[in-house]
């Protein structure tokens, strides 16, 4: 992946040292570089955190373009993260795949579609090869098939794992706002019974208690006469 060209900015604002670093990284998402994607990396790098050589994809070019635009001397790939790699293409074998969904969920840029208990297809154009998807799989139907060279756009896999991480907030502000729809609901059930529930309640209480007195009465008067 050290061939990967610069990514254009998604925003037409001033570039941060952040978006600048994120321009020269793969956009392979794959968390090899200890961080859950390319964005948080750069904002490590940008805030002094993360070093410019834990992105393996990238390989030693790709530390290089990092250094000579931060302006500081280029250092070794750190073999600790990982080294490059040929590039491979995730394949999944259709007829072992068991539709359990677990790949779809790893997957960083959405490349993989299905449903559960159905076939699942990765998108050859959109994986960014990250290799994410092989570990979740419970039956191993998942294989990194060598290519020539990957075919995704990092530009468009950079939007692909920006709006994945949209929806799954969104989808989680979601749940949570069913989640206090159901309590508010559950309390106001709670607060709207009767006012007068109460007073009716011991009503009959006093009513059940009076009925067991007025029924011992009859055999307390017997015990007295004899």
């Amino acid at each position: 992946m050290s061939s990967t060209p610069p990514v254009p900015p998604l925003s037409s604002q001033p570039l941060t040292l952040a978006d600048q670093i994120d321009c020269l990284l793969p956009q392979t998402q794959c968390g090899q570089c200890g961080y859950p994607g390319c964005r948080p990396y750069a904002e490590a790098i940008a805030q002094g955190q993360a070093d410019i050589n834990q992105c393996p994809p990238g390989g030693q070019e790709g530390v290089i373009k990092l250094a000579q635009m931060m302006h500081i001397s280029p250092k070794p790939l750190n073999p600790v993260h990982g080294l490059p790699k040929p590039p491979a293409l995730a394949v999944i074998d259709e007829q072992a795949c068991i539709g359990c969904t677990l790949c779809i969920k790893a997957c960083p840029v959405d490349a993989i579609v299905g449903a559960a208990k159905q076939m699942h297809t990765i998108l050859g154009e959109e994986c960014t090869g990250c290799e994410l998807c092989l570990a979740p799989c419970p039956v191993d139907c998942i294989h990194m098939k060598s290519v020539p060279v990957l075919s995704y756009n990092p530009y468009q896999a950079k939007k692909r794992y920006l709006f994945r991480l949209y929806r799954l907030e969104k989808a989680e502000s979601e749940k949570q706002h069913r989640l206090q729809q159901r309590q508010v609901a559950s309390a106001k059930k709670s607060e709207g019974k009767s006012p007068h529930a109460d007073l009716i309640k011991a009503a009959l209480e006093k009513a059940k208690l009076r009925q067991a007195q007025l029924e011992q009465k009859p055999g307390s008067d017997q015990k007295e006469k004899s």
